[in-house]
C-alpha cells in the first residue's frame, strides 16, 4: 500500500504541491496489502477494500514561552516539523471494525516531510492503494534485495603463531579463529559464510600461499530487506507463491497451444 493520490486543501509551506505529494507517495505504510484488493482503473473513488485514507493537518505557531534570546527553531516554534506521525488514519467504512486501533499507520512515525514557519499550514487528505513495484517502485516492499555465492576458505598449510593473528585480520570477525593447541596459537576457519571477499590475505606475500579462496558454485545465499510492511521471510514466500504461479499460467499455455 502507499499513498496515489493526494488532495491538497491548503499548502502554505515553501514545499511545492507536487514535491510534496512525491514524498508522502514514497512513505512505508503499515498494512498488509493480502488484506486489501487492487483498485478498478478508472475509479475515483475508494472503497474500504482497496483504499486506505491519511489525514495531515499541521499548522506552525510561535511558542509563547521561548526565551526572547533564543535562536533555536525548536523552542522557538510549535510544529515547525512536520513528520509521519501527524499522518492520521481516517477508516472507511467498516475499517475500524476490521483493523485495531494503531496497527494502520506508517512504518515509521519519524519521517520527515516537511519544515514549517509561523503562520505555514499543511492541509491535506491522502488515498492509498495496493500495486506492485513494476508500476512505481512505493509499491515495492522490499528495500534492498542482493545475492552471492557461498565463500569457500581453505587453508592449504598449518598457520600458526603471530601469523595465526595476522591471518585472522585478513578476513571479517568470525572467519578465521585462533585457538591454543599445545601452546601454540593455531588459526582454523570458523566460519567463511561471514566472508565478504576482501581478497586481504592477497597483500601477504607470506600468508597468501597459505589459502586458497573460492566460491561454492551451487549455493546461494540470498539478503532480503524489507521497508517495515512485512517480515523477510513473508516476502519471500509471497514472491514464491507469485513465481509459481506465472509458472502455472505457462504451463496453461503451452497446453493450449498443443491442443489447437
Amino acid at each position: 500500500m502507499a499513498v496515489e493520490k493526494v488532495l491538497v486543501y491548503n499548502n502554505t509551506s515553501i514545499v511545492q504541491d507536487e514535491i510534496l505529494a512525491h514524498r508522502l507517495g514514497l512513505i512505508p505504510i503499515l498494512a498488509d496489502p493480502r488484506l486489501f484488493e487492487y483498485r478498478n482503473p478508472g475509479e475515483e473513488e475508494g472503497t474500504e477494500i482497496d483504499t486506505l485514507q491519511f489525514r495531515l493537518q499541521v499548522r506552525c505557531t510561535r511558542n509563547p514561552s521561548a526565551a526572547k534570546d533564543s535562536s533555536d527553531p525548536n523552542e522557538l516554534y510549535v510544529n515547525h516539523k512536520v513528520y509521519t506521525r501527524h499522518m492520521t488514519w481516517v477508516p472507511l467504512g467498516n475499517q475500524a471494525d476490521v483493523f485495531p486501533e494503531g496497527t494502520v499507520r506508517p512504518v515509521h512515525d519519524d519521517i520527515l516531510i516537511a519544515q514549517l514557519r509561523p503562520g505555514q499550514e499543511i492541509d491535506l487528505m491522502m488515498h492509498c492503494v495496493k500495486g506492485i513495484g513494476k508500476d512505481h517502485a512505493k509499491f515495492s516492499p522490499v528495500a534492498t534485495a542482493s545475492y552471492r555465492l557461498l565463500p569457500d576458505i581453505t587453508l592449504l598449510e598449518p598457520v600458526e603463531g603471530e601469523a595465526a593473528e595476522e591471518l585472522s585480520q585478513c578476513f571479517s570477525p568470525g572467519v578465521i579463529a585462533v585457538q591454543e593447541v599445545q601452546g601454540k596459537k593455531v588459526a582454523r576457519v570458523a566460519n567463511a559464510r561471514l566472508d565478504t571477499f576482501s581478497r586481504e590475505i592477497f597483500r601477504h606475500e607470506k600468508l597468501k600461499k597459505a589459502v586458497r579462496l573460492a566460491r561454492v558454485r551451487d549455493h546461494y545465499i540470498f539478503s532480503v530487506e524489507s521497508t517495515g510492511v512485512l517480515p523477510p521471510d513473508v516476502l519471500v514466500s509471497e514472491a514464491i507463491k507469485i513465481l509459481m504461479g506465472k509458472c502455472r499460467r505457462f504451463l496453461d499455455e503451452l497446453d493450449a497451444v498443443e491442443m489447437d
